[in-house]
């Protein structure tokens, strides 16, 4: 009387044990997809796009770490072995990690793969841009001891929150790069030579600018990146007085390699 029984419980164990092995096989998969995913946004340069780059060696640290484990993983399954603890016992406990826990894991793997890899834009900044901004307010005094033509957008910003008198910096010569962005409530042939301060990862990106003026800037793209060379003067941007760069060159140029600054 009690085949019956025998055979459910064997027939469930089964189940059990073959969906476990299937939870295995791909959580292994998935591990060495992660691991893959990462060696390839290190070697593509990809990498920038997502975090300060003095992070980049946790990224290597990751990669190896995932694909460790994966083939681990997928050693052990070949050889017929469970790292989910399915070794044969009486009471049908399920000690698998569930397909919800997988999704979770498989989302990311998804997105990154799909989805082109690419830095924060000009779509990004939604009017939230700053001139003084906390991220520029660090490390001024090195900052005042780079050369006025080697500083970038988030030197000049430092400089400007470290001045008292604006009109010291009239007449100082700039050479930035970085994107062009523009408001309607800029003023006529006012624009901002914009770019991203990222401290650890793009969750944290700032979006930073200097202002300019330049007579042809309607003629410009929203985005687009350019190379710039001029002298401040004290003018009104945005209602308020402040270093106004007076472009005399403007060359468009390439996105650079790694687009973001670090604080």
């Amino acid at each position: 009387m009690d085949i019956p029984h025998t055979h459910d419980h064997d027939h469930a164990h089964d189940k059990l044990h073959a969906r476990a092995r299937l939870q295995a096989q791909i959580k292994a998969l998935l591990l060495v997809g992660l691991g893959l995913y990462f060696a390839w946004n290190i070697v593509s340069g990809n990498l920038a796009n997502y975090i300060n780059a003095r992070f980049a060696w946790l990224s290597y640290v990751a990669a190896a770490i995932l694909l460790v484990l994966g083939l681990w993983q997928l050693w052990l399954l070949l050889r017929g072995q469970s790292t989910e603890h399915t070794h044969d016992h009486e009471h049908e406990h399920d000690h698998g990690v569930s397909w919800g826990v997988i999704g979770i894991v498989a989302l990311p793997l998804l997105l990154g793969t799909l989805v082109p890899s690419r830095p924060l834009g000009v779509e990004a900044i939604d009017g939230n841009i700053s001139i003084s901004q906390a991220a520029a307010s660090a490390d001024s005094v090195a900052t005042f001891t780079i050369a006025p033509l080697e500083r970038n957008v988030l030197d000049w910003l430092r400089v400007f929150n470290s001045t008292a008198d604006f009109t010291e910096l009239n007449g100082q010569p700039a050479d930035l790069t970085g994107f062009v962005y523009t408001e309607p409530s800029f003023g006529e042939a006012q624009f901002m030579i914009a770019r991203y301060a990222v401290s650890c990862c793009v969750a944290d990106a700032s979006a930073l600018g200097v202002p300019a003026t330049w007579p042809d800037s309607a003629s410009l793209e929203a985005g687009q990146w350019v190379r710039v060379q001029g002298s401040f003067q004290v003018a009104t941007f945005r209602d308020d007085l402040l270093p106004v760069l007076q472009v005399e060159t403007l060359e468009p140029i390439e996105q650079p390699d790694h687009p973001y600054l670090y604080p």
